[in-house]
């Protein structure tokens, strides 16, 4: 009977991103099912619950993969667990589920995302000048491409395609879970309201206008695709569309380029209007107040952003370069474009969203077919529970 788990993941602090804090979800849903489970990180935050730091006293900003290695084997010797789960590429796990999905895949888009032909055959040409990220890529060749080795668990079918497409990797040593969320959070429905009102008088439109908002999250805009999004709300503002519509953005990257654009954007007679929000740390209350979710990602092995939408029974816009695209259906709880560039798609996309009646459809699509138990990560942990019952009575066979 499986009681201890080890999750491995490089840095224990939810506050540098969503792989970060999928980790820590999991981990607590796995804890519900009765589970033992320790997470074992290079750096994090010290004297936390069930967090093992191994190497908080090594020099520089990253801890290299192969002390990372050295630390974590050393560890595993002194300490028995049932299963190690880990998130970077280590063959002496038992489960191998990179939230990035692969590093080869994640290369390839990275580059694809520059919409400036110079910058990008740069990018090409120094791809592999990073040797942190070739280390990474090339331990996780060599793992996939073992007839053995670690389970392969994919957040999506679009990152099990990526291990077949970039390494080879035998179909039998993949199993797709989907990525999920923790659904169940409280919104102080107050704070939403008055932040709805704040964002409505900055663009100077009033409820008797009947907007709709288009909620836009994320930290790395010009991967996302804010660039191609802000181009397609500019097509929207030359047409006419049954209600006014607005682009509500959330996020701490880098603005001028973006804000610039916007600003032409802003001074059309006509909708949309685009507001830049800054970082928001309690994003269910701003979901609670938006009526579609956008993101037009040029990559993502599942967005977080685009579960919490559909748990919180929102519509969602994005590409099939977002692997969460599994989890809901295509004209029925969204819509799904072919590819970022394809500005006019995604403008249709959300001229759609601009009648009422089609968000009301989606709205209720999603609560009929139970998608906010669908994107759970309840619904994950019991899924990996029978990935981990699988292995541990295969390693009580030999």
């Amino acid at each position: 009977m499986i009681k201890k788990v080890a999750i491995i993941i490089e840095r224990a602090n939810i506050s540098l991103g969503g792989a970060e804090r999928s980790v820590f979800e999991l981990a607590a849903a796995l804890s519900g099912l009765g589970l033992k489970v320790n997470v074992l990180a290079a750096t994090g935050q010290p004297n936390t619950k069930n967090v093992t730091i191994l190497c908080q006293d090594k020099p520089g900003l990253r801890v290299k993969f192969s002390v990372f290695a050295e630390a974590l084997q050393e560890h595993l010797a002194k300490n028995n667990y049932d299963i190690v789960h880990s998130v970077l590429p280590f063959e002496f796990a038992d489960v191998y589920q990179p939230r990035g999905g692969t590093y080869a895949e994640t290369i390839q888009r990275h580059i694809a995302s520059f919409q400036n032909p110079l910058i990008k055959s740069y990018k090409e040409i120094t791809a592999w000048t990073n040797f942190r990220r070739s280390a990474l890529l090339q331990a996780e060749r060599q793992l996939s491409r073992r007839t053995d080795g670690p389970m392969i668990v994919a957040l999506s079918e679009y990152v099990a395609e990526q291990f077949k497409k970039h390494y080879g990797t035998d179909d039998k040593r993949i199993i797709v879970i989907p990525n999920g969320v923790k659904t169940e959070r409280r919104v102080d429905k107050d704070r939403a309201d008055r932040l709805r009102t704040q964002i409505l008088t900055k663009v100077r439109l009033r409820e008797s206008d009947h907007p709709i908002l288009f909620l836009f999250v994320a930290h790395n805009f010009r991967l996302k695709g804010l660039g191609v999004l802000l181009k397609a709300m500019s097509l929207i503002a030359r047409r006419k569309t049954k209600q006014t519509c607005c682009l509500v953005i959330v996020g701490s990257d880098k603005t001028r380029k973006y804000r610039r654009f916007a600003k032409r954007v802003n001074t059309s007679t006509t909708s949309p209007r685009v507001i830049f929000l800054g970082h928001f740390s309690h994003i269910q209350s701003i979901l609670s107040i938006a009526d579609v979710a956008v993101l037009p990602t040029f990559y993502d092995p599942s967005s977080r952003f685009i579960l919490e939408a559909l748990g919180a029974g929102k519509p969602v816009i994005t590409t099939k370069f977002n692997g969460a695209s599994d989890l809901f259906v295509d004209q029925r709880h969204g819509r799904v474009i072919d590819r970022p560039e394809n500005i006019e798609a995604l403008a249709e996309a959300i001229g759609w969203f601009t009648e009422p009646d089609n968000i009301q459809k989606a709205s209720h699509a999603i609560a009929e077919d139970n998608l906010k138990e669908n994107v759970s990560v309840s619904r994950v942990a019991r899924q990996l529970m029978d990935v981990y019952e699988s292995i541990f009575n295969r390693k009580g066979e030999k």
